[in-house]
Formats: structure tokens, sequence, C-alpha cells
């Protein structure tokens, strides 16, 4: 994987000097997401069987923060896009030969948020609706779409499910007009009366019990991680890579800044300046140190075949919030520090502050629903909730 990594790094220069167009144009350039594709990021969490790397997810979620440590929209559809391939691995085999079969490179967006109605038919699902925030959607040519399935006739019990649709069956609408984020792209998806055959539809419940049917062609460890541990990473990752870019842009800022206030003191000078910058610094190591032993632990007991114990899923959920609190208190810190000429449009400090605010508000960064299961599971109360 190191051959990835490494051309992730190469590319990061290009990325920063492209962060304020990529936010002018409100989504990702064609060439971002080719360069991207070249150093094969997004085959990161692929199965192995389409020609992907089927990497350990450490090594994923560190070109994630690599990216969005110089463009904060760029790491954020990055690492949206990217986990994707990951979720496509659980359904069932017929659905991953519909997208890769014929060109593996297949990229997909998604909107989880149940916006839409689902209606059971003979053979699958009719869809209609429509679906906000889908980050990178005009990069990719699949969906992925949440929605409730409603009790059956027979009395089959309701569901959670994810869709899957090509592009022929959904139109985008442009309506990504934002403070934060701006050039991720995260326009609304519209479906009308569309057909999901069962094949194309993943229940939550599997993915929370870790039992779906692609596994049968995906063996291996990483495919038998709880969604909720992978897809939440997905999105606490780019934050603390944005709060690192907003670190050293602040670091490399301050080293030759002179204080209004001081009449010829550097900044770098002033001792509450330097406490502010350590204080980021902790909390976004902290961070990060906790998404790398969680990574890693989970992955060594999918390897060793143990069952991953409650304790471990629900720390995991515990550590990605506050993860991305910590993130936010640093970034809000070193923007605190940074005086009023850091406020000028094109900084980079501002644009950070911006963006990781802006994925602060992504539904899986509510604190309380995940310290809640972490405080429940802790006293032995019963937990029902498919995001652990």
């Amino acid at each position: 994987m190191e051959a990835v990594l490494a051309g992730v790094r190469e590319l990061l220069p290009v990325l920063r000097e492209r962060a304020q167009e990529t936010e002018d144009r409100r989504a990702l350039a064609p060439e971002t997401v080719k360069a991207l594709a070249e150093t094969g990021f997004f085959r990161l969490l692929q199965p192995t069987r389409f020609g992907g790397h089927e990497a350990h997810p450490l090594d994923f979620l560190t070109a994630v923060r690599d990216i969005a440590s110089a463009c904060g929209s760029t790491g954020w559809v990055a690492s949206v896009i990217g986990v994707h391939n990951w979720q496509l691995g659980l359904f069932p085999d017929r659905a991953q030969q519909d997208v890769w079969g014929a060109d593996p490179g297949t990229r997909m967006s998604s909107s989880y948020a149940p916006t839409g109605k689902i209606t059971r038919v003979d053979g699958g699902y009719r869809v209609n609706g429509r679906w906000s925030f889908s980050s990178g959607c005009d990069h990719a040519t699949w969906v992925l779409l949440g929605g409730i399935v409603p009790p059956g006739d027979d009395g089959t019990p309701a569901d959670f499910c994810t869709f899957l649709l090509p592009a022929s069956d959904y139109l985008i609408e442009d309506v990504w007009n934002t403070v934060g984020l701006r050039g991720t792209g995260s326009n609304d998806i519209v479906v009308d009366n569309a057909f999901v055959p069962a094949h194309r539809a993943l229940s939550f419940n599997d993915t929370a019990r870790c039992v779906c049917p692609g596994q049968e062609q995906n063996p291996g460890p990483l495919y038998r991680i709880p969604y909720a541990s992978i897809f939440t990473y997905a999105i606490t990752t780019p934050i603390i890579g944005m709060a690192t870019g907003a670190y050293r842009a602040h670091v490399d800022y301050t080293r030759e800044r002179v204080r209004a206030a001081y009449v010829g003191v550097k900044a770098a000078e002033d001792p509450h300046s330097q406490v502010r910058v350590a204080e980021a610094a902790a909390d976004i190591d902290s961070a990060w140190y906790a998404v790398q032993a969680n990574m890693r632990e989970l992955m060594d007991l999918t390897t060793a075949g143990t069952k991953l114990p409650m304790p471990l899923r629900l720390r995991v959920r515990r550590d990605q919030v506050r993860g991305t609190a910590l993130a936010i208190r640093a970034v809000d810190r070193l923007f605190e520090n940074s005086g009023g000429r850091a406020l000028a449009v094109g900084t980079p400090i501002q644009r950070f502050w911006r963006d990781a605010h802006s994925g602060r508000v992504h539904a899986i960064n509510d604190p309380e629903r995940a310290l809640s299961m972490y405080g429940r599971g802790e006293f032995g109360l019963p937990l029902n909730d498919a995001m652990v």
C-alpha cells in the first residue's frame, strides 16, 4: 500500500494549490478525481477479485487524512466515494457484478437518510423521492440510497436498507451552495419510480450483525468489520485531516506574523500563542491515535477470526465522535489565534475552519447518540441501534 500512499502524498501540493478553485467551482475538478484514481486510492477498500487492494482500513484513512490536510472538500469526497467500494463488497455478488463487471473503476456516491419512498414489488422495490447531500455525485455513475422498507403483507417486518441505482435511474439537481465544504458538489439525487431488483438492496441489520451476502465471495477480514465502524471513521477522518491542514497552515503563518498590538513582537514569541498551538497539536494527535488504535484492534480480531466484542464496537463509536470534537476544538483554537488577516478569502485557515464545521454537522457526528450508546453498554442496558 506504500505505493498508493506515496502517490497520494505527491499529489498534495497540487491539491493544496487547487483548493480555492475547488471551492469556487463547488465541485472537484475532473483532473483531481482522475489523479486520485491513478494513484490507486479509490481501490484501497475494493475486493481483490475486482482488482482492488483490499487494504487495511488504516491505510485508507491515512490517505484520507493526508488528502483532507491539503483540501478539505477533496478529502471529504475522496473518503465517502472511497468507502463505498467497501460497502459494495457486502452486497450480493450479482450487485457487485452489475457495477464492476464491465468496469472495476466504476464509482458510487451516496445519500443514506431515508427521505424517499420505498414500495415492495415482485422481484424487488419501487423507489421514489429526493435524497440530499450526495457528495461527489458528478463523478459517480451509481448511487447508494437509504430507505425504509415498510412491513410486508405476509408479516415481513420493516427494514432499513441501502439501495443501489445506476445513473440512468436518477437525476442530479444542482443545489449545493454552502458556507463550507463548498467544493464537494453534494447535490440532490431525484428518483422517479425506479425499479431496484432485490439483489441491489442491503439491510442495515445485516451490516450491524456483520453477516452480509457479499462475504461469500469476499471472505477477508476487511468485510467482517461493522458498517458503523468503517463508515463513521470515513466521516471523522477528513475532519481530523482538515484540522491537520489548519495546524500546518497556522504554524507556517505564525512563524512570520508580527502582532499588531505589540509592535515589533513576533506572534511566535508570544507564550500564549505557543500554548494554544501545543493544545491544538495534542487534540489532533489524540483524535488520530484513537483512530489508529481502534482500526488496528478491529482488524487484528477479524483477521484472527474472533467475534468483535460489543465493548470494542461501542468504544469505536465513542472515540469517533470524540475525535470529531477534538478536531473541531483544535481548528477553533488555531483560528482564534490567527488574527484578522486570516479572515481574508483564499487563506487556508478560514477555509479549513468552515470546512471542518460543515463536516461536523453530518448526522454521524452527533455525540449524544454515540455517547449514550456507550453509557448504556457500560450500565448493561440493551442496545437497539444498528449504528454500532
